[in-house]
């Protein structure tokens, strides 16, 4: 599954409407720049989708299915090139327990929001990279992962997942993008910190340590710059990746941090909560930002309670921009 990101919103997804019916999943395909995919083989050929591309479908297999290495197969074939290591792809899936028959995640497949993910080792899990790796845009593919390539011997307890689970996924591939150049961290001129906001210190690597005024936060979005960059301009709906620290202003507490697992996050501009995208869209790559999201535009009433979000909570985000696309 992807790492958990506090700063994610309720993914949902950009609807396309193409061809429908109910379709067991055939072999693999080469895409049409030549890559290699992971073979389909007899277990990803046993699970069966019906419904439209960009729609939630409808998933059927027999329950105890299990595989010794991940098969991937096409429901349906996109067009163009397909996804590169190291590339990033915007998704809808489905996700089942092969051993249960339960579905354990999914997106929301409502128009409008993807989520994005990197091929890239220790991002995802290797099952879904080799699913989607030569997947191009608008192709629907399975993927069947075994323990191995998905959650090892550790299963997901949150998830339900035992360790000798297989996996079950179902991708639809909305939008593939090339591997681009990652800074390793902003690379902007400084600007004079605004008066009134928390303050930031950099370590040895960029990593910023966030320090909250003793008083009350403002009530509305608030952003600024800590560096200026000259790269390309970020749109809304671009694919961002980011090095970010939040912190909950009330406690100064950091409840996610991309700094902490040691690699930046990638995901689309409109697949995270408004305050986040907002403060995005409109910046240059090398830049830094300090964003300061009452919940309004952050989680609202209901909070986030894995991270220790209540509805109240005005949240505190330090932004390194790297790269978009």
């Amino acid at each position: 599954m992807k790492k958990t990101l506090a700063v994610k919103k309720t993914l949902s997804a950009l609807a396309i409407a193409v061809l429908a019916g109910s379709l067991a999943a055939c072999g693999s395909s080469t895409s049409a720049d030549g890559c290699t995919p992971t073979a389909s083989g007899s277990n990803s050929s046993k699970v069966t989708v019906t419904g439209k591309f960009g729609e939630a479908p409808t998933v059927k297999f027999d329950k105890g299915l299990s595989t010794t290495k991940t098969e991937r197969s096409v429901v349906i074939d996109g067009k163009g090139a397909g996804a590169k290591a190291n590339g990033t792809v915007e998704v809808d899936y489905t996700a089942y327990d092969a051993a249960t028959g339960k579905k354990i995640d999914s997106t929301t497949y409502k128009k409008g929001s993807t989520t994005a993910f990197q091929l890239k080792d220790s991002s995802i899990l290797p099952g879904m990279i080799k699913g989607l790796t030569c997947s191009p845009a608008g192709s629907r593919v399975v993927a069947v992962i075994p323990p191995a390539d998905g959650f090892k011997a550790t299963g997901s307890e949150g998830l339900g997942v035992k360790g000798t689970d297989s996996l079950i996924f179902v991708f639809d591939v909305v939008k593939v993008t090339d591997p681009v150049k990652v800074l390793p961290k902003a690379d902007g001129a400084a600007v004079e910190p605004t008066a009134g906001l928390p303050t930031v210190t950099l370590g040895s690597k960029g990593e910023p340590t966030v320090t909250v005024p003793k008083a009350d936060a403002p009530t509305t979005l608030t952003i600024a710059n800590l560096k200026k960059g000259t790269g390309t301009t970020v749109k809304a709906g671009d694919t961002v990746t980011v090095h970010y620290t939040g912190v909950i202003w009330a406690s100064g507490k950091v409840f996610d941090s991309s700094w902490t697992r040691g690699e930046p996050a990638s995901f689309a501009t409109t697949g995270v909560i408004p305050g986040f995208g907002k403060a995005l869209v409109g910046q240059k790559v090398g830049s830094q930002v300090i964003a300061v999201i009452p919940p309004a535009d952050g989680y609202g009433a209901a909070g986030q309670t894995s991270a220790g979000i209540t509805g109240t909570d005005t949240l505190v985000f330090v932004v390194d921009i790297l790269a978009t696309s």
